[in-house]
């Protein structure tokens, strides 16, 4: 069973930053991709970014240019570098691990709490 445990949430003012972390155990396939999602209240959850283990990202518009994702292979530890954070970042970020053929595996963290305040 692959676990997510994450940290690095918090309460920003806007233009500040953030780094989130999410470190997987229990992890099997070499083949995988991580990411971050969030969940604003009223609001359904949203990729952020992802990254697959041979180094490739994608965003969503809104954090392109301002979030950055990374990740330690071989710690199976992903990052989330947020700069310049606006009020509408405000959400509930998850961290998510799709693993196996097909990435047939979908896993998903606790969430931890990103706050902007305006």
């Amino acid at each position: 069973q692959v676990q997510l445990v994450e940290s690095g949430g918090g309460l920003v003012q806007a233009g500040g930053s953030l780094r989130l972390s999410c470190a997987a155990s229990g992890t099997i396939f070499r083949i995988n991709v991580m990411g971050w999602y969030r969940q604003a209240p009223g609001k359904s959850r949203e990729m952020v970014a992802t990254i697959t283990n041979g180094g490739n990202t994608n965003y969503a518009d809104s954090v392109k240019g301002r979030f950055t994702i990374s990740r330690d292979t071989a710690r199976n530890t992903v990052y989330l570098q947020m700069n310049s954070l606006k009020p509408e970042d405000t959400a509930v970020y998850y961290c998510n691990r799709k693993e196996g053929m097909e990435l047939r595996y979908d896993y998903w963290g606790q969430g931890t709490q990103v706050t902007v305040s305006s």
